[in-house]
């Protein structure tokens, strides 16, 4: 499973000479983890792979893994990389961000805030528009579930720390800022004991802390887990409760868990969000919503494959074995919830067209927890992008402009760079890594987003050489 590979790191650098010119290069190279170190060490795959598979079995490797090496999974960084203060990071959500030299692309260390931040830290953090604090949370199987902090804008010192009192863990993959407010998103994708009785497979990011100490039975000297709920600590996978509640938080930057407005929303399972932001008295989120988790459900076991695809495909109920706990569940659409402070009330609905879904949206860094216009998604339907067509105009819909790729060929998730002078929200650049499956060659595109529609800037044939590296450490 992809969930479980180490994290590479692939950059592109752009130098103009003295006369002008400019000059490209590329290089790729893994994230120097504590467990990329351990397997390399070994020169071969130490780890039992956990993401998938029966669930006795997972429950097997993890609980292998914890005695080997005195952790579950790997500590990845495969997920995101952001930047905060001029410095750049690696994170996967079990565990604390890896700081990278981007001069070089060598791994600095684990990022903890100089020791104060002692948890899990989400794949997406959000830096505010004019103070540049960055707003992290943490989520984790045994208590606190979930923690929220408030870094510096120059990232050395922790500012805000706080334990949302979560009952149980929740795989919460993304977070929210307004000018005043953060935005928690909860839904029903959480740890349970019934997930391994009923043997159903578990989502692939568990959160999880380990306790060993050594102790003396006879002669024998064993590692024993000393946490106080260790059978639960064992054996809660995460499960989506495709029937259960959903529900956002609005909070105050510096607020408690008691100073949350909570409001029920139509149930969802939904990772990524566009924006949020203030608009007088109702706070706007929109993100891409799904309504399951990624991994399909353990009554389909015996085709994955097949229900996959349709899972991701447009949902038709009127179709012959129609499934609702599958068909349509993953096919992720543009969303917006209207949270009504004054009066308590709630609104939302699609934001786009119903034939395409769009997921891993951007927008411009200057307009997070602002009101802006434009963001940016990868379509993510399981047919090839060059079979969307232009859906007829609807006033009650957002508009939405495709960058068509050709046939077989396929784009990584997508960023927005700003024109450093720029003035317009939509004044820079979308840069993506594009594969062509037909040729076997990467490229990277840089799309003028005022011309969105429009070809690419590509790179060189030289560079396009450099990119059938990626599966190699350089």
């Amino acid at each position: 499973m992809y969930y479980e590979g180490h994290g590479m790191l692939h950059a592109v650098y752009f130098s103009k000479s003295s006369l002008g010119e400019w000059r490209i290069s590329y290089k790729n190279k893994y994230v120097e983890t504590d467990t990329f170190e351990l397997e390399r060490k070994k020169n071969k795959i130490a780890f039992l792979p956990s993401a998938e598979g029966e669930p006795y079995a997972t429950l097997v490797a993890f609980l292998l893994n914890t005695v080997r090496f005195g952790k579950p999974v790997k500590d990845s960084a495969n997920t995101s990389i952001f930047e905060h203060a001029g410095r750049a990071f690696a994170a996967t959500e079990n565990h604390l961000p890896y700081e990278i030299d981007i001069n070089n692309l060598s791994t600095l260390g684990p990022y903890n805030i100089n020791g104060a931040w002692d948890q899990p830290f989400t794949s997406h953090p959000k830096k505010i528009c004019g103070s540049g604090e960055l707003v992290t949370m943490g989520t984790n199987i045994e208590k606190p579930h979930f923690v929220l902090g408030v870094i510096s804008s120059d990232g050395e010192r922790l500012l805000h720390k706080v334990d949302l009192k979560f009952e149980e863990g929740k795989l919460i993959h993304d977070i929210g800022v307004t000018a005043q407010y953060n935005i928690i998103m909860d839904y029903p994708l959480h740890f349970g004991l019934q997930r391994t009785i009923l043997r159903k497979p578990w989502v692939p990011y568990i959160y999880t802390i380990f306790t060993m100490t050594t102790t003396s039975v006879g002669n024998m000297h064993t590692d024993l887990i000393i946490h106080n709920n260790v059978v639960m600590f064992l054996f809660r996978f995460i499960q989506n409760d495709m029937g259960g509640i959903s529900r956002i938080g609005v909070m105050p930057r510096f607020g408690d868990a008691d100073s949350i407005i909570w409001f029920d929303v139509e149930n969802h399972c939904s990772y990524h969000l566009f924006n949020c932001f203030e608009d007088g008295n109702e706070v706007v989120i929109r993100g891409c919503r799904t309504l399951d988790s990624v991994l399909s459900s353990a009554s389909h076991d015996d085709d994955k494959s097949k229900c996959s695809g349709r899972a991701f495909l447009q949902p038709d109920k009127n179709s012959e074995g129609f499934d609702p706990s599958v068909d349509g569940t993953l096919f992720s659409r543009p969303y917006e919830w209207r949270l009504n402070l004054k009066s308590g009330t709630t609104s939302e609905g699609y934001l786009t067209d119903e034939k395409v879904a769009m997921d891993f949206p951007v927008i411009s860094e200057d307009f997070v927890g602002v009101k802006n216009k434009y963001g940016y998604a990868q379509v993510v339907d399981s047919v090839a992008t060059s079979e969307i067509e232009q859906p007829q105009e609807n006033k009650q819909l957002k508009s939405v402009e495709y960058h068509v790729l050709k046939d077989k060929t396929f784009c990584s998730g997508v960023q927005f760079v700003a024109n450093e002078n720029g003035i317009d929200e939509d004044d820079g650049w979308i840069i993506t890594y594009v594969h062509d499956e037909l040729t076997n060659v990467s490229q990277v595109y840089i799309i003028d987003a005022k011309r969105f529609a429009e070809e690419p800037y590509y790179l060189s044939d030289e560079l396009r050489s450099l990119m059938l590296l990626v599966t190699g450490d350089s």
